[in-house]
């Protein structure tokens, strides 16, 4: 029986990152994959992918609707799904590929197969060709990730009702893409059909899209992606069911009133969220506890219940994010070598990869109103950047909340071009509590799209800001 110092279950961003550190750190190092690829749902069918489909997607749109006023003049363009589907394979490929290459360069050992514990320290490899391998591990990181969520009574057929994996791998664009959750992954994989001509409509039980964060955010996308791709938004309506026939879909539903509706469409993609994937791991074999959500319990330091395991990523509490997951893999990796790593949840970015792109950090506007804290807000709008009037991405702003009395910068806000890279300054100064003057007073670069960050800190200091 082969014996390792720890052993990984799951190779998503959170499961082969700690994997990598594991064996940086000196530790002799397995991971276990039951998929043939290694990445987990984030490498595989979830950010890589959707990214790929959402370039793809973007291109066509802006020849379509932008290249005549840049100058650029070309025959009506066609979309090619198949090959756009192909390129994103590809894609996928490369970057899994890249994991393989990583595992090897770190001397970590692979076993392809269902991980399950036989005990706490020994562990059951079933193998696609049914033979099964036992290992014996001194610690263990349960990172399994999850799947997506469904809805009580809603079957999902992956050929009408379908999920993000299957709207990932379409054969058609569809008609009339009805979506079921008004949150990131509805949002986005919506973008992609609506650019390449579907109708899209989204059905939300909350009063608002993308719900976790701050309002302003959600009220500014909801505008854009209505103005720009036609989306229609159906808020405060509950899905009681859904049915699909050979070429058609169903949603039944009751709207605000308590009236019921139905919407007919061609693809039904559900979209409600995900849950930890906890099952069939041998959990209960050594008294591994779960919350009632099937989230692995832990402590401030990722120990589960049991001695020497540890649980990281989707299968515990927080936001369901592979960043959040690659910092815990670290934190875990350094906490067993016996270092002193820390984690500030509340500056983990979250970012939504519609266009424009929403990116946030820190504290909503709602939040510090329910602490009763006393704070500055300063906006900026991406209308009045000249970065953005250049490359005709004026939709959306940066909004900053700073403490009243010290101005440091409790939450940072963005909708508009590049958020999504944009967000790691925000990060990077509330990581070292810097005010929002500290920002307003930092050169930077002209034009660019971040100086409207600035822009935001100088608006949020005395409201002196100098281009609005």
């Amino acid at each position: 029986m082969e014996k390792f110092d720890v052993t990984v279950i799951g190779s998503g961003p959170g499961g082969y990152v700690a994997a990598i550190r594991c064996a940086q750190l000196g530790m002799k190092t397995a991971l276990i994959e039951k998929y043939p690829t290694l990445g987990g749902t984030c490498l595989n069918v979830g950010c890589i992918p959707s990214k790929a489909m959402l370039d793809s997607s973007e291109h066509y749109f802006n020849a379509v609707h932008t290249f005549e006023e840049h100058g650029i003049e070309i025959k009506a363009p066609k979309v090619n799904l198949k090959q756009m589907v192909e390129r994103k394979r590809g894609v996928v490929k490369m970057t899994c590929d890249g994991i393989n290459f990583l595992m090897k360069k770190n001397k970590i050992t692979v076993f392809q197969g269902h991980g399950s514990y036989l005990e706490k320290n020994k562990i059951q490899i079933a193998k696609q060709d049914g033979s099964k391998e036992v290992i014996e591990t001194s610690k263990s990181i349960i990172a399994t990730g999850s799947k997506p969520a469904s809805l009580p009574g809603i079957e999902i057929d992956k050929k009408r009702i379908i999920t993000s994996t299957e709207a990932l791998e379409m054969t058609e664009i569809p008609k009339h893409l009805i979506i079921i959750g008004g949150g990131v992954i509805g949002l986005e994989l919506g973008s992609v059909y609506g650019r390449l001509g579907s109708k899209v409509s989204v059905i939300e039980f909350m009063d608002r899209i993308i719900p976790g964060m701050d309002g302003a955010l959600s009220k500014e996308l909801q505008r854009v992606l209505k103005k720009n791709l036609g989306f229609e938004f159906y808020l405060k309506h509950k899905v009681t069911g859904v049915k699909s026939s050979a070429k058609e879909v169903t949603v039944s539903v009751l709207n605000a009133k308590d009236e019921k509706v139905e919407f007919k469409g061609d693809y039904c993609l559900m979209s409600v969220g995900r849950k930890p994937y906890t099952e069939n791991l041998g959990l209960e074999k050594i008294g591994l506890k779960v919350d009632n959500r099937g989230r692995i319990e832990t402590d401030d330091h990722l120990r589960t219940n049991v001695e020497g395991i540890y649980a990281i990523g989707d299968v515990v509490k927080g936001a369901m994010l592979a960043h959040k997951a690659e910092e815990e893999g670290v934190y875990v990796a350094e906490t067993m070598a016996g270092q002193k790593p820390h984690i500030n949840y509340n500056l983990i970015p979250g970012v939504v990869y519609t266009w424009p792109e929403v990116a946030a950090v820190g504290y909503t506007e709602e939040q510090l109103k329910e602490q009763g804290k006393k704070y500055k807000v300063g906006n900026f709008p991406f209308k009045a950047s000249g970065r953005a009037r250049a490359s005709m991405d004026t939709d959306g702003f940066v909004k900053v909340l700073s403490d009243e009395a010290t101005d440091e910068i409790l939450g940072v806000h963005m909708i508009g071009p590049r958020t999504a890279d944009m967000i790691a300054e925000a990060v990077v100064a509330m990581e070292y509590r810097a005010s929002a003057e500290d920002i307003s007073r930092m050169s930077h670069a002209h034009p660019t799209f971040t100086e409207s960050m600035k822009e935001a800190c100088l608006d949020a200091t005395a409201k002196r800001a100098l281009h609005i």
